[in-house]
């Protein structure tokens, strides 16, 4: 129901007494303001009503400045014509709804009740297809994951990901490397959320991966893919494909789209499976878990470089760490540690941590336990981020 409008004339004193009238015998709230009080730079309050009603001697343009200016969205945008109707014609040709006179009562009531249903309809519709376009988004970026994970014999690898929205900003990935001697994993979480946030996630994944899988063993950058952060030799085999494919996605988001703002944090890692050894850049990401399975403490791999898409030509280290029989490496993005709960208080590393103290006989139980936990704490609140978990576990080989 429109209970309030707001009359917008090129000049005071030029609102029609009739219609004027017959909006107040609709015990309407009225305002009238001219569009040069509405669009004055100095002006304070802006309008706020049901339904703008602009005169049909204001341009397009103007009408469309005025509508900009409200406080809030107004239901439904009108003009009203008194006597030289064609004034109305660029109105109409844009899609506006109009009054003309009589303006009596009964009549300018059932019209307005014409035009708020017709612009309920209009809204509906737009939401409808915004709705499908993200659905469609959503399946799309589905296909960025992959459908199924490698497995190699004594290994368990599994993966959770709930995004917040219908669209996510974090993503995953696991692919073979070096002649399916290698295993490539990822956890990232471009920032911020929604549309935006995934389509960076489209072009990251895809720079990543296309990179890495088709780097030589030869390295582009050699002295920084044999030496850790520290100066220790690490492992070289797969350190190639990983740091050209992170150095890379650097080059290229801080050569082309600085100015989008957009960057991601991720943990790269190249494992081998025969071994157990692990080597990764953390790219200002939280620091993944390695579980001990005989009880040593925790250690966390920490950052190795800056986000990626934030430090032109800046240099990342690799790490390396060793996964052994009943050891677990977890991994996950801060939409964990971040969920509230109804009061707004955070899960927090400190819950986290106390969960993977608890020895798991698989990579599945784990995130079992970790969602499990994380849903009951965020109960019926709103999920504010991403969650992303990756855990993979060595196990005796049968």
């Amino acid at each position: 129901m429109v209970k309030s409008a707001v009359l917008v004339v090129k000049r005071p004193g030029t609102v029609p007494r009739e219609l004027l009238r017959a909006l107040q015998a609709l015990d309407m709230t009225v305002e009238t303001w001219t569009s040069g009080q509405i669009l004055d730079p100095a002006a304070g309050r802006a309008p706020r009503g049901d339904i703008l009603l602009a005169s049909s001697a204001l341009s397009p343009q103007t009408i469309k400045a005025v509508g900009g200016r409200f406080e809030g969205v107004p239901h439904v945008v009108a003009v009203f014509a008194d006597d030289d109707f064609d004034t109305l014609e660029p109105h109409v040709r844009g899609g506006l709804d109009y009054i003309v006179p009589p303006f009596l009562p009964v009549l300018v009531g059932a019209r307005m009740g014409t035009c708020l249903e017709r612009a309920r309809a209009e809204a509906r519709a737009d939401l409808l297809g915004y709705e499908r376009e993200l659905q469609i988004g959503r399946e799309i970026q589905r296909g960025f994951l992959p459908e199924t994970l490698p497995t190699r014999p004594g290994w368990d690898l599994d993966v959770r990901f709930d995004p917040a929205r219908k669209v996510a900003g974090d993503f995953y990935d696991v692919f073979e490397l070096v002649n399916r001697r290698r295993l490539a994993l990822v956890v990232a979480d471009v920032c911020d959320k929604g549309v935006g946030a995934a389509l960076f996630m489209a072009l990251i994944r895809s720079l990543l991966r296309h990179t890495a899988e088709h780097s030589g063993l030869q390295s582009l950058i050699v002295d920084q893919a044999a030496m850790a952060g520290d100066g220790r030799v690490i492992p070289v085999v797969g350190a190639t494909p990983l740091m050209n494919a992170v150095t890379g996605t650097n080059g290229y988001l801080t050569r082309n789209h600085m100015r989008q703002g957009y960057f991601a944090t991720m943990f790269f890692c190249v494992l081998d499976p025969v071994t157990g050894s692990l080597i990764y850049i953390n790219g200002g990401h939280n620091p993944p878990v390695v579980i001990s399975g005989s009880g040593e403490p925790f250690r966390f791999l920490e950052p190795t470089g800056p986000a990626v898409g934030v430090v032109p030509d800046c240099d990342f280290s690799l790490g390396s760490v060793a996964i052994d029989v009943g050891d677990t490496l977890f991994v996950y993005t801060d939409g964990v540690t971040e969920a509230r709960n109804g009061a707004g208080e955070f899960f927090g590393e400190e819950r986290l941590l106390a969960l993977l103290r608890e020895p798991a006989a698989s990579a599945t139980r784990l995130l079992d336990r970790v969602e499990t936990s994380v849903r009951g704490y965020v109960g019926k609140a709103e999920q504010s981020d991403d969650i992303t978990m990756m855990a993979v576990h060595r196990r005796e080989e049968e």
